[in-house]
């Protein structure tokens, strides 16, 4: 029987290259995010090419009410989650204090925070029920040291590394492995979203320099993910080879 992976964000960047991966290793799959026709095309591509099945759930993580309704509503046969992968997760701007947007900041709070909290407070007692599980929560560099202009989605990524190190904790009794993935730069939709389509500003982001791929995320998450039993990797982070830290680049 294939083993089942939950991922959040699941409809570009690194959640769809987990997706690719892991059913490429004939796990099942419940994929989760905002945009239904991506959704649909991942789920007809994925179940095409590999003898897995894909479920799809359409809610923004930011919504309690849709969050719990879903996955207290999974059909039996999906409620035997081995991992859950928490990517769903974004930046909005890169001002400075004073000048920065209130709403952004609630926007990347309620997302980066809120909704990785909601998803796993609904998964985590089918995994206690079934005496396993693996939460992989998406950090970031971010998380580890501030930078300017990062102000609230460094915040939201610190309280991601908190909530990581406190799951680990407190789900030891249950055998739940617990892992934080911190990417530095990496080339996705994300630079994107956060420059709020501004393509020139985006592009920008990764000049001089090879950033990480969705696809070299995807390769760390499943190594971290199919390790013996009693191997956990706690927190890793991961950048390219042009990055130190967050502040650091070797430009060219």
């Amino acid at each position: 029987m294939n083993k089942i992976i939950l991922i959040t964000g699941a409809t570009s960047g690194i959640g769809k290259a987990c997706a690719e991966k892991f059913a490429a290793a004939n796990f099942n799959l419940i994929l989760t995010g905002r945009r239904a026709d991506r959704l649909t095309e991942i789920k007809t591509n994925l179940e095409a090419m590999h003898p897995v099945e894909v479920l799809t759930c359409c809610f923004d993580v930011q919504d309690r009410e849709a969050v719990f309704s879903n996955i207290d509503n999974l059909p039996e046969a999906w409620r035997n989650i081995d991992i859950l992968l928490n990517n769903a997760g974004l930046a909005l701007g890169k001002d400075s204090f004073e000048n920065a947007d209130l709403d952004d900041w609630e926007n990347m709070m309620h997302t980066n925070v809120d909704g990785l909290l909601y998803v796993s407070k609904a998964v985590i007692p089918l995994m206690i029920k079934n005496n396993k599980g693996h939460i992989i929560n998406m950090g970031s560099v971010a998380g580890k040291e501030v930078y300017e202009n990062g102000n609230v989605y460094c915040a939201s990524k610190f309280a991601v590394d908190a909530i990581s190190k406190s799951m680990r904790i407190d789900l030891l009794k249950y055998g739940i492995k617990v892992t934080a993935i911190n990417p530095g730069a990496v080339e996705t939709e994300f630079s994107l979203v956060r420059f709020k389509g501004d393509e020139s500003k985006s592009s920008a982001a990764y000049h001089g320099y090879t950033p990480l791929t969705a696809s070299d995320i995807a390769h760390t998450i499943f190594y971290c993910s199919t390790l013996p039993e009693h191997v956990c990797i706690n927190d890793l982070t991961i950048t390219c080879l042009q990055q130190a830290g967050v502040y650091y680049f070797h430009k060219k």
